[in-house]
């Protein structure tokens, strides 16, 4: 009975944590920002180690990994843009965000795919609109180009320094030269 107790609770707080963390999928980020009837892809991107050196220099931040993950939104076989995830860690628990890119190399927005730590500490929608209209060619730096957030310093830095290495994953490896 105990073990039957303790797989139940141990399954609970499993699923009550797994239904916590994803706030939207990339796909609906995707299409609420391209076009509802476009087509989405991705596409998984491992790093050379020359590309992998190539970003971090250009993006000034240690990068924790050399896969990531793109999507493409097309219509009528035109790519109207591009959906870069960055999965960060904010203090002990990772936050992933999409930085929403077109074609052209201006950041459109964002959206927080997915956050593990505490819910307060979500950057609000007025925060995050910031990062609208941006070229990837400027990279960000919190308190010169975006004000921290008042409690939630580590997250407003892991969201801008996130933006950078999209940027230059854009620049370096999908940007039309």
């Amino acid at each position: 009975m105990k073990h039957i107790l303790l797989l139940s609770l141990l399954i609970f707080s499993l699923t009550k944590s797994l239904s916590a963390e994803v706030l939207l999928s990339p796909i609906d980020a995707m299409k609420e920002n391209y076009s509802k009837t476009s087509t989405i892809s991705k596409k998984n991107i491992l790093l050379s180690g020359e590309k992998f050196h190539k970003i971090q220099s250009d993006a000034k931040v240690k990068l924790q990994t050399k896969i990531y993950r793109i999507y493409i939104a097309k219509e009528n076989a035109k790519i109207l843009g591009y959906g870069i995830l960055i999965n960060k860690k904010v203090r002990s628990k990772n936050a992933v965000v999409m930085y929403l890119i077109t074609k052209e190399g201006i950041l459109k927005g964002i959206e927080i795919i997915a956050f593990n730590e505490p819910h307060e500490y979500i950057p609000s929608k007025t925060w995050t609109s910031q990062f609208q209209n941006i070229p990837t060619n400027k990279m960000l730096k919190l308190s010169r180009d975006i004000p921290t957030i008042t409690g939630a310093t580590l997250s407003a830095r892991s969201v801008t320094d996130g933006s950078r290495i999209a940027f230059a994953l854009y620049n370096e490896l999908l940007k039309e030269k």
